[in-house]
């Protein structure tokens, strides 16, 4: 993913957005992580990839194969691809994705959100991003993209900028439960993808 982060992202000037990219320091070291990110619209590709750091790779729906071009570079990537509609296979997928991380040290980046918000704000996380991570006993880091919806226009060379927060990676330590844990990361996102907006906000004044 990382790669394919840098090559989509150096596009974004045909795209008139400025990116704002922020990495915490303690997120490029001790990984693998679980990276969970907002997932706004068709143009995260180019945006919010751009993120990923190296050793990432996605978690997204096994549909995405069928994409032309796109989805058979993603498989090919060594991408993790879940069959959401059959929950045996799904759950079978998680315990390899954690295979996977211990055994070759990958981190793992997933859209919460299951698709796209498309304007309606943060919609509500599903919990396998989670429940990978207390498998594996990894840390999670939240990526927040300021807000994208009406932004870019296709026939203006100006289209602002975006800010990509990449945080600190936080232990799940404690006794909340899967549940418990996937509202509170919710709930951390929200603020930052708030404060965020604020900022370009303000900026734009």
């Amino acid at each position: 993913m990382y790669l394919a982060g840098k090559l989509y992202s150096s596009t974004c000037w045909l795209l008139g957005l400025k990116i704002d990219l922020r990495i915490a320091p303690e997120a490029q070291r001790n990984g693998p992580y679980v990276f969970i990110a907002n997932h706004q619209n068709s143009f995260d590709i180019f945006t919010i990839c751009a993120a990923a750091l190296k050793g990432t790779v996605t978690v997204g729906k096994k549909s995405l194969k069928w994409i032309p071009i796109f989805g058979q570079v993603y498989w090919l990537s060594g991408n993790i691809m879940i069959d959401r509609k059959n929950s045996g296979r799904a759950l079978d997928t998680l315990k390899n994705t954690v295979r996977k991380m211990q055994k070759r040290k990958l981190s793992v980046w997933f859209f919460p959100e299951g698709t796209r918000s498309y304007g309606r704000g943060l919609l509500p996380f599903k919990s396998g991003a989670i429940r990978i991570a207390k498998l594996a006993k990894r840390p999670v880091v939240i990526v927040a993209a300021s807000n994208l919806e009406n932004k870019i226009k296709l026939n203006r060379w100006d289209n602002g900028t975006l800010i990509i927060d990449v945080g600190k990676p936080y232990d799940l330590s404690g006794e909340r439960t899967t549940k418990e844990w996937t509202e509170h990361f919710h709930a951390l996102m929200a603020e930052k993808i708030a404060q965020l907006d604020s900022e370009v906000a303000a900026g734009n004044r």
